[in-house]
């Protein structure tokens, strides 16, 4: 069990290997205040169910949301079968959350409405708090990031948005969110908050497009599947084209070679999950024919979150930043012997989070980047 520094944001992190019943840990050692919303992000290691339930029957709080995690982010930085809390206080924030079902036959126009009258109500509540901000967690296996993330974000306005899609470790098989003391998978749920803290939502990368160009000639949209490559069978053709033995592919290869699609100035990962049997290979997000994508040059990851952070720090301190790193980031630095220099640096700036299957950031989908907000004291008087 390990305490944060930050005032505002109150963080726990439970260690699974220490604990019978994480639930209990955290009600012992979580401040007895008044809090808008609880995150709560679990280990595949953990019961999801379970802490939330018994977290959401306590009175002092309004509202609790999670994940299940491909890794966790706490105090000592990168950490594994943990659990993370981020108790929110009244004090300081007031928060609406609705549950999204049936992501595969979801028609999403249907709660933008509802998305505006939670906008207003909050704002009519809490006039006086006058910074929002909005947060999405959604079962990183549903595929239906992009299309969720477009219609919510015509809902809200200058409000900028920031999300992950829950994990399961490595193993892709099942990777839940919670809501209100229930677990659900192919569902989402989207928080809206209001806040006296100054805060600042962020999306970074560390990656610069090269001169290898792949022309997806063969895909599979719906099922973010891609069959072939510059008219090449798709995995033989990506590992020749940044020089790796077709039978060495694997998240590590991935990670550290990652393609990007260009859009206009900016490029965006589009991250490889894995190689399927018949050498198709499947994507974290949206593909299809016709895209042209190049290798990405990588700089230092770690001289990279640096710059991050220290720019997070101007002009001063945040209370607490919450991140939702993609997986593949911390493959990479496990890859390039740079993963206990993040954590340091990590555990320096205070930030807590998870390691996703993909990251959300206003009308985005993206894939191996750092996405997240920080959280500064509020502005005196």
């Amino acid at each position: 069990m390990s305490n944060g520094t930050s005032k505002i944001v109150k963080s726990i992190c439970v260690d699974l290997n220490e604990v019978d019943d994480p639930a209990a840990e955290i009600l012992k050692t979580l401040p007895s205040i008044h809090y808008a919303f609880l995150i709560i992000l679990v280990s595949p290691a953990g019961d999801l169910k379970a802490i939330s339930s018994t977290l959401q029957e306590c009175s002092n709080i309004d509202h609790v949301i999670g994940s299940r995690t491909a890794g966790e982010i706490c105090i000592t930085g990168y950490c594994q079968s943990r659990v993370v809390v981020l108790g929110f206080p009244a004090s300081h924030f007031v928060a609406s959350t609705r549950l999204i079902t049936g992501l595969d036959k979801k028609n999403e126009m249907e709660f933008s409405r509802d998305i505006l009258n939670d906008r207003q109500a909050l704002q009519l509540k809490r006039p006086d708090f006058e910074n929002e901000f909005a947060f999405l967690l959604v079962d990183g296996l549903s595929m239906r990031e992009e299309s969720l993330v477009l219609a919510i974000s015509t809902s809200l306005g200058s409000t900028q948005l920031f999300g992950g899609s829950s994990g399961d470790g490595l193993s892709f098989e099942s990777a839940p969110i919670s809501f209100d003391g229930e677990v659900h998978e192919n569902a989402a749920v989207l928080l809206l908050a209001r806040s006296r803290c100054e805060i600042k939502v962020f999306r970074e990368n560390h990656f610069e497009p090269s001169q290898k160009r792949l022309v997806v000639t063969g895909a599979i949209p719906e099922e973010r599947l891609v069959t072939e490559i510059n008219a090449e069978s798709a995995a033989p053709e990506y590992a020749r084209i940044v020089g790796i033995d077709p039978e060495k592919l694997s998240p590590f290869i991935f990670a550290s070679h990652p393609i990007v699609v260009s859009v206009g100035d900016q490029h965006h990962v589009r991250a490889i999950q894995k190689v399927e049997d018949n050498q198709h290979l499947r994507f974290f997000s949206s593909i299809d024919e016709g895209m042209v994508l190049t290798v990405a040059n990588a700089s230092n990851i770690s001289d990279h979150l640096e710059s991050v952070l220290d720019d997070l720090n101007q002009p001063e301190e945040p209370d607490l930043v919450f991140v939702c790193d993609c997986i593949l980031r911390r493959l990479e630095a496990e890859q390039s012997d740079e993963l206990e220099r993040m954590s340091a640096l990590l555990s320096k700036h205070r930030v807590y989070g998870f390691s996703t299957y993909g990251e959300q950031h206003n009308m985005l989908h993206v894939n191996q980047t750092l996405t997240g907000i920080a959280i500064y004291p509020p502005k005196k008087a």
